[in-house]
């Protein structure tokens, strides 16, 4: 049996869900695959992008906490970041009020 997704350092059950709806369906896929190819996966799978959701994806990916990514570093996945959300297709209409809420501070409530 595969280790789901959510054995990865800050990655929670939430993860598992939305990971799987991109094809990613255990952790050494999303190990195998990284961290970007794995976003835009999520990204083309309707997941509103979210600057620390990436970070922390990678940090985990490395065995860091999610908010160990500090300075030039950050600033380096942010533009990594950028340049996947701009090359993602464009968001679905979000369904709620609350939903577009949650969009904008960066949480997405588990499905």
């Amino acid at each position: 049996m595969s280790d789901p997704v959510s054995v990865i350092r800050n990655l929670g059950p939430a993860s598992d869900a939305s990971f799987a709806r991109a094809g990613i369906h255990d952790a050494q896929t999303l190990r195998d695959i990284g961290a970007d190819a794995a976003y835009k996966r999520l990204l083309e799978s309707g997941t509103s992008p979210h600057f620390i959701g990436y970070y922390a994806l990678v940090m985990g990916l490395q065995g860091r906490a999610w908010n160990d990514c500090k300075g030039a570093e950050k600033a380096a996945l942010r533009a990594r970041f950028d340049a996947l959300k701009a090359a993602a297709p464009p968001p679905t209409a979000t369904s709620t009020s609350m939903e577009r809420i949650l969009d904008r501070i960066g949480i997405r409530p588990p499905e």
